[in-house]
């Protein structure tokens, strides 16, 4: 589906309801598979949750998750202990080219059987279930950290627990912590000190989670209220203290001209009066999904950015440090990337009627979606967006945005 989105004017306001965050309750199902007696509430909507839930319910051999990165990490894990079956766990050609090495070494360790079907470190698997007598193991902890907490989560399963050393600088250490809280709520012995990560067995008791709405799909609210000329948005349901590591948006934002109130399970977005734009720099190893939107909304701004802590982009649904520098090229931005961080000049360009290629990543096309206050902008493969947020572009049309398939 090709679609084009516009807005006649600069004002922004209303109020937006997002569904729960597609980390939390893909942990939660994988939980939830582990230990049976736990409910879960505000359950994310996305396609990745949606085929998490698919995964985990299937009796067939072949389990397909298709671009559900996450489902991946955490579904190799899950299957390499379940004595006594055979599992084929395969993906879309893309997720066949991203890697799960790591993760299976480190299981093969453990005393699991996992063979690759075609190339070596890659998907598909073969996975035959077992009990696994080793409880201890270690992990390169630099590369993701969901290797770690499909590590963690298996942990809690297994009779004797699990300890897990990290080897190297550890990245996206938020998202370990919203494992360990988890695990912490539903019971379980759980630390996390230095290098090192332990998971005590335990019989979980009956609980019910409340998913937190996704921070990740708000931070497209905050590059929309920086953009806009004036802004007021309500977003729900969030909370000050969550578990996500996205909710750094808040923070960063506000170098950017947005203020976050929390009140009620709501944040409200204003746009700062007289706010001076100047250009930002921050470290994103612990909130790498943010980087898209951070880019764009710098160029949309006209101010300058460097972003360091990206190496986690070269192996998301596409290398998105090439994407984008791709396609702001084409909007008429001064960018340069390397390995692991991008920098963007300041320029007044913003050039209009552009077709912004998505790169079957739902990121790309939420992430560019705000420029449609500056220019009329267009998508390729626009329902990319069911992936994590597929009332993206319906909520964008509440908000007064004009938006319609070509």
């Amino acid at each position: 589906m090709k679609l084009k989105i516009s807005k006649q004017t600069p004002e922004l306001s209303g109020n937006i309801t997002i569904t729960g965050s597609k980390s939390e309750s893909n942990r939660l199902l994988i939980l939830q598979a582990f230990f049976k007696d736990i409910a879960i509430k505000n359950l994310s909507n996305s396609e990745d949750s949606q085929m998490m839930q698919k995964a985990l319910a299937s009796r067939d051999e072949v389990v397909d998750i298709h671009h559900a990165g996450t489902a991946m990490r955490f579904l190799t894990a899950y299957f390499a202990v379940q004595d006594g079956r055979k599992t084929v766990l395969t993906g879309s050609q893309r997720m066949q080219e991203r890697p799960v090495g790591i993760l299976v070494d480190a299981l093969r360790s453990m005393g699991a059987d996992i063979e690759y079907k075609k190339n070596e470190g890659y998907p598909p698997l073969l996975i035959h279930g077992k009990n696994l007598a080793i409880a201890k193991v270690k992990l390169a902890a630099n590369v993701s950290s969901q290797y770690i907490s499909a590590l963690m989560m298996m942990g809690g399963y297994l009779p004797q627990g699990i300890e897990i050393e990290l080897e190297g600088k550890i990245t996206s250490v938020p998202y370990i912590k919203m494992t360990q809280s988890l695990l912490t709520k539903l019971g379980m012995h759980c630390t996390f000190e230095g290098q090192v990560i332990q998971v005590g067995h335990c019989s979980a008791a009956p609980q019910e989670f409340v998913v937190e709405s996704d921070w990740s799909s708000a931070s497209y609210y905050y590059s929309l209220c920086a953009i806009a000329s004036e802004c007021h948005l309500k977003l729900s349901s969030y909370k000050k203290d969550s578990l996500q590591g996205d909710s750094i948006m808040a923070q960063h934002y506000r170098e950017m001209g947005v203020e976050t109130h929390f009140a009620d399970n709501t944040i409200t977005l204003t746009k700062i009066p007289g706010f001076v734009p100047k250009k930002v720099k921050f470290n994103l190893v612990d909130s790498p999904d943010t980087a898209q939107t951070i880019a764009v909304t710098c160029f949309a701004m006209g101010i300058g950015c460097h972003l360091t802590g990206l190496h986690t982009l070269k192996i998301k649904e596409t290398d998105r440090l090439e994407a984008l520098k791709v396609e702001l090229t084409k909007m008429g931005a001064d960018i340069k990337v390397t390995e692991d961080s991008l920098t963007i000049e300041p320029s007044n360009t913003c050039n209009p009627d552009v077709t912004i290629k998505t790169y079957q990543d739902h990121r790309m096309a939420m992430a560019f979606a705000p420029l449609a206050l500056k220019v009329p902008i267009a998508f390729e493969d626009a329902e990319v967006v069911n992936k994590s947020y597929p009332d993206y572009w319906d909520d964008m049309e509440k908000l007064g945005f004009e938006v319609s398939k070509y």
